[in-house]
């Protein structure tokens, strides 16, 4: 073979294995510099931050950022005023990789066929409240049939407040509900255009500052009737990035042994009060209940009845047009690894489905 010859030969290999690396390379995915997490709540104060959950403790401390500075990966928050809903849309456009949310408004997304899975439970057994004028005449939730009564719907706090309801042999149609953000019922309540609000506990400073009276706390009730969270992850990002996937839940695993320890209480108390609500009402909503009850990151019987219950009453309630697997969804392979690798496999309590503690 002369040497033209050769070098055209030689070529043309080169070229072929080239081609066949470029079609191996456009089947892996790209090198990851940023991950993208979304949180259903605005972000308060300065610097800006967020309450109520791990994930806002690992924000405030940086600790996801520290995790992931060695290999130059930055994390961009998103924070949406509207909560859940807004998440979805986000979600739905491909712009979030991960997403602090609650339940409802990621079992409508599900129900609809956005491709998500469940990697951590975070701001779990949150409690739900109801005000009103403190001349109102309103004693219980009893009282609410006719009244005008603002729900932030789509959010978290919609099936507890209809299985409150329902317990007082009540619905929303018995109600004259309307849907107001957060910011909007209160603003509402103070002007007496409704007759009574459901929220969080940022109505627990309405109370201390006079403007509201607060007739129902699920605190020390039943625990179906609190709010549940969750961390997510996109089917795209975890079949992609399975590593940094890992990484991230781990992350989130440390931040919540860290809270859930009761010496850190004074701390994140302080943290969640630079966000908008005082000291005292953090103190009041938690007292006599320890942190590891709140932080707990595991999908137990008692949180996966919740979600599994949840998807039944979305649907019973039209708020959804299908109903799914929870099982299916729920994937604790992430968080399994993290606790083994952490040895915290027996650290949080767990919770049979009607809330009581194992063993007990």
């Amino acid at each position: 073979m002369d040497l033209h010859r050769r070098d055209i030969v030689k070529s043309a290999l080169a070229f072929a294995a080239a081609a066949q690396g470029a079609g191996a390379w456009a089947q892996s995915p790209a090198p990851v510099t940023t991950i993208r997490l979304g949180v259903a709540q605005p972000a308060i104060g300065n610097p800006p931050g967020f309450y109520g959950s791990s994930i806002s403790i690992a924000h405030a401390k940086g600790w996801i950022e520290q995790e992931f500075s060695r290999d130059n990966i930055k994390i961009e928050w998103f924070f949406f005023k509207g909560a859940g809903p807004a998440v979805n849309e986000a979600l739905a456009n491909k712009q979030l990789d991960f997403a602090f949310q609650g339940d409802l408004p990621a079992i409508v997304a599900k129900a609809a066929g956005l491709k998500t899975r469940l990697i951590l439970a975070t701001g779990i057994r949150s409690n739900i409240y109801l005000a009103m004028p403190p001349d109102s005449p309103i004693q219980s939730v009893k009282d609410l049939r006719g009244k005008r009564v603002a729900i932030f719907k789509g959010t978290n706090a919609q099936l507890p407040i209809n299985r409150l309801l329902e317990a007082n042999g009540l619905t929303e149609k018995d109600l004259r509900a309307l849907n107001l953000d957060t910011a909007a019922g209160k603003a509402a309540l103070a002007s007496k255009d409704i007759d009574a609000l459901f929220g969080g506990l940022d109505l627990i400073s309405l109370r201390l500052n006079g403007t509201a009276r607060i007739v129902y706390s699920s605190k020390g009730d039943s625990p179906i009737f609190t709010r549940q969270g969750h961390l997510l992850v996109t089917d795209e990002f975890a079949g992609a990035q399975p590593a940094l996937t890992q990484r991230l839940v781990k992350a989130v695993v440390q931040t919540a042994r860290w809270a859930s320890d009761d010496l850190n209480r004074d701390e994140v108390f302080r943290i969640w009060a630079r966000t908008g609500f005082p000291y005292e009402v953090w103190k009041e909503d938690y007292d006599g209940e320890p942190l590891r009850v709140r932080f707990n990151p595991q999908f137990d019987p008692f949180l996966v009845a919740r979600y599994k219950d949840a998807v039944e009453q979305a649907y019973k309630f039209k708020l959804t047009r299908a109903k799914f697997n929870v099982d299916g969804w729920i994937d604790t392979r992430f968080l399994q690894a993290a606790l083994t690798e952490l040895k915290l496999e027996n650290y949080w309590p767990v919770y049979q489905a009607n809330g009581k503690i194992s063993g007990v």
